[in-house]
């Protein structure tokens, strides 16, 4: 059987704090490791998608209802649900790394790191499906 849940994959959370919301698979660990014997995977998603934007409004509330909250979650293959769809975004690996979910500050520069990405790729609008509310 061919490895599907590579990187840069669009999957949907499927148990968890985060089920339902959509992410994007950042390294894939086919084999696990000594800490998680399983296959697994580090995805960076979208916890809070941006709000709706009217014409009427002002650039300050714009910017506010723009904003994209991520997450960053090591997750098991069994948790995931793939798609058909892929997010061509240039996550930096230096800074997000499976190390970092553990150590506060670096979760928080990484975080810092996907959030700009998002928000860049959300503004320039060729990915509106993955900033939208999964809704069923």
């Amino acid at each position: 059987m061919g490895r599907f849940l590579k990187e840069k994959k669009v999957v949907i959370i499927l148990s968890g704090r985060y089920a339902g919301k959509k992410a994007v698979i950042v390294k894939n660990f086919d084999e696990g490791d000594p800490t998680r014997p399983f296959g697994h995977a580090l995805v960076a998603g979208v916890e809070r998608c941006p709000l709706k934007v009217t014409k009427g409004m002002n650039k300050k509330l714009i910017a506010k209802r723009s904003r994209v909250k991520p997450f960053l979650k090591v997750v098991n293959y069994n948790h995931l649900m793939p798609t058909r769809y892929t997010l061509d975004v240039s996550i930096d690996k230096e800074v997000v790394t499976k190390g970092c979910v553990k150590d506060r500050d670096a979760k928080f520069a990484a975080r810092k790191e996907i959030r700009a990405k998002f928000q860049e790729r959300h503004r320039s609008g060729t990915n509106p499906w993955f900033f939208q509310k999964l809704r069923f």
